[in-house]
């Protein structure tokens, strides 16, 4: 399984686990040194950060910001100040939600989206369209997922305050045009806030070159612990933006009867923080950035081939979405005649192959491409081409389980 890919050794998963691992869009495995970096956290700074005048807190707390420092290099973020750190990509859509839309929107203003998207990415802007009266409008893609720029240039009017978009669809891979997005939304005086979810742990991302003004992703899909996400924002919004949550850690002073907030970022970090989980997470970003996003990119674009070279021979099987893999970004989601996707997921689980069967938290777009569910394998540095032969393999054995093609 090692054969033609440097890195599988250093997850210690792949050392017992026989299965072939395609499900990394829902979590990445995790590398030795993420691991061992929260172990390390847990058992040489075990302390709560920001607040403790002692040596132990001290460290935590240098810990901690060193994260953020890490986080802000990864996307190339203006300041530190400008990273919040949540437990998700959830998380921090709902805080611009609740207190960038709450705040700004007013009935009549527009909400632009797209029919892709994730539900995090959509549920958020539901809510915000229902207390603000502000009215949400879909852009709909051609049928390879591409968005054309006469749709955007429909959608996108001078009555948007808010353009919100997945940078890489989570069931068809495909890179939405996330720049031109954001030029589009500041010519009509809008935002733009960007989930950068499925992007961030598979292609480099640049804050400032996409002149994203919101932009979140989640840390367990960039093999970093659970319970690790990041919101950027620009500086100039956050600091207008009234706190999220309020308590302890995101203060200044407090009396019986008002508050001050704390500076940036801290004001939107209430409540004891995931400090280890910070830890892990700035493992992870060394990692990704000492393998580098070419090598990634290499691998997922020859085992993305590779899949649906195969996948195209078998006559049963439907990929959705582009026919060029490199338009996939390790990401592949298909049916077959006669088989609900979640029967192929749980007889592959036979077989010791892993992949996702559902909606994929985004059923508007299921129904938007005529299908209830999709089966779906997605790639990471860490696949082999052994992963996906036993995928290919297994999806005949699917059929012969299911009693289907007899004659």
């Amino acid at each position: 399984m090692n054969i033609n890919n440097p890195y599988r050794k250093d997850f210690p998963i792949f050392r017992d686990f026989p299965a072939a691992y395609l499900d990394s869009a829902a979590t990445a495995q995790r590398p030795d040194c993420v691991i061992e970096a929260e172990k390390r956290f847990y058992e040489t700074m075990n302390a709560n950060p920001l607040r403790g005048l002692y040596r132990l807190s001290m460290e935590a707390t240098e810990a901690y910001e060193d994260a953020r420092e890490s986080a802000a290099g990864l996307i190339g973020a203006k300041s530190p100040a400008e990273i919040v750190f949540t437990r998700n990509s959830t998380e921090a859509l709902n805080l611009v939600a609740y207190s960038y839309a709450l705040t700004f929107l007013k009935e009549g203003d527009e909400i632009v989206t797209t029919v892709m998207e994730h539900h995090s990415n959509l549920l958020p802007w539901q809510m915000a369209a229902q207390r603000t009266g502000a009215v949400l409008k879909f852009l709909e893609p051609l049928p390879d997922g591409t968005l054309p720029e006469e749709e955007i240039d429909r959608k996108i009017t001078e009555k948007t305050r808010l353009v919100a978009v997945g940078h890489i669809s989570n069931v068809l891979g495909i890179e939405n045009p996330v720049r031109l997005l954001a030029q589009k939304a500041h010519a009509a005086g809008a935002v733009i806030v960007i989930d950068a979810a499925q992007s961030v742990p598979h292609i480099p991302v640049d804050v400032q070159e996409l002149d994203a003004d919101f932009l979140v992703f989640s840390g367990h899909k960039l093999m970093a612990p659970f319970g690790i996400g990041v919101l950027y924002g620009k500086e100039a919004l956050l600091e207008k933006m009234p706190p999220f949550l309020r308590g302890g850690e995101m203060i200044e002073s407090v009396s019986l009867t008002e508050a001050t907030f704390a500076e940036l970022p801290h004001k939107f970090e209430a409540g004891t923080v995931n400090a280890a989980g910070a830890y892990g997470l700035k493992a992870a970003i060394e990692y990704l950035q000492g393998v580098g996003y070419q090598a990634v990119r290499e691998i997922e674009d020859n085992l993305t081939a590779l899949l649906m070279e195969g996948l195209k021979e078998l006559p049963y099987v439907h990929i959705q979405g582009s026919e060029d893999p490199k338009k996939h970004n390790g990401i592949v989601s298909f049916t077959m005649d006669g088989a609900h996707p979640h029967d192929i997921s749980s007889i592959l689980d036979g077989f010791d192959i892993n992949i996702r069967a559902g909606h994929h938290c985004a059923e508007p777009l299921m129904r938007f491409l005529g299908v209830g569910s999709t089966a779906r394998a997605s790639l990471y540095l860490y696949n082999t081409k052994g992963d996906v032969e036993r995928l290919l393999e297994g999806l005949p054995k699917v059929r012969e389980t299911l009693g289907l093609d007899r004659v």
